[in-house]
């Protein structure tokens, strides 16, 4: 009996990923929709494999780009400004990990510069780069906070994310609008109760 045929794995060399080609992953998305029950060849879906691996490429593009460099343009005359910088409701479109369904909501970041500040679309630009990545909200959450830290050096960071997930509306228990709050504090953020509230507050106001 000749062995049942497997889609090529993902292969690890030094922690970087072999990515398929194109033309494995449109296989994939094939292979996936006739094991939902559905003819791939039909006229309404013979196309969707294109779309589906130009979506991923879109929702995905984050593993592609450079936080790093992101944040390397910084500017270090502050005119002695030492408080809160903070960006509300910034997108956040995201999928987990787990079920690759979508989360979608907000995010709210705060820094305290020390001796540098970073363009404001740039941190905005962060939490897009880390969303479109397979991820938990709670990771997420720790990657923009790790990121901002470590390339800014500042006083403290501030993270906040709100957001609802499809894995849980739209399959297993179906409860709607039930969003995940996660949070995430460094420096002055963490030590000072008041400053920590006034982020709260502020977020949310």
């Amino acid at each position: 009996m000749s062995a049942t045929p497997t889609a090529p794995a993902l292969v690890s060399v030094n922690d970087a990923v072999i990515r398929p080609t194109r033309d494995e992953a449109l296989k994939a998305v094939r292979t996936l929709l006739a094991w939902a029950g559905d003819n791939p060849d039909r006229p309404g879906l013979v196309d969707t494999p294109k779309r589906v691996v130009d979506a991923y490429g879109e929702w995905f593009g984050g593993y592609d780009a450079d936080v790093a460099q992101e944040l390397s343009r910084t500017f270090e005359d502050v005119q002695g400004y030492d408080d809160m910088v903070l960006l509300r409701d910034i997108e956040v479109e995201s999928h987990c990990e787990h079920h690759m369904a979508p989360f979608i909501g907000k995010a709210y970041v705060a820094y305290i510069p020390r001796e540098k500040v970073v363009g404001i679309s740039k941190l905005a630009r962060v939490v897009e780069i880390f969303s479109r990545r397979l991820q938990t909200q709670e990771t997420l959450t720790q990657l923009i906070a790790e990121a901002i830290e470590s390339n800014l050096q500042p006083a403290g960071v501030a993270i906040m994310i709100d957001a609802e997930h499809q894995c849980m509306t739209t399959r297993g228990v179906h409860h709607r609008h039930v969003s995940t709050i996660t949070t995430r504090f460094t420096g002055a953020f963490k030590t000072d109760v008041a400053l920590k509230d006034r982020f709260l507050a502020l977020a949310k106001g």
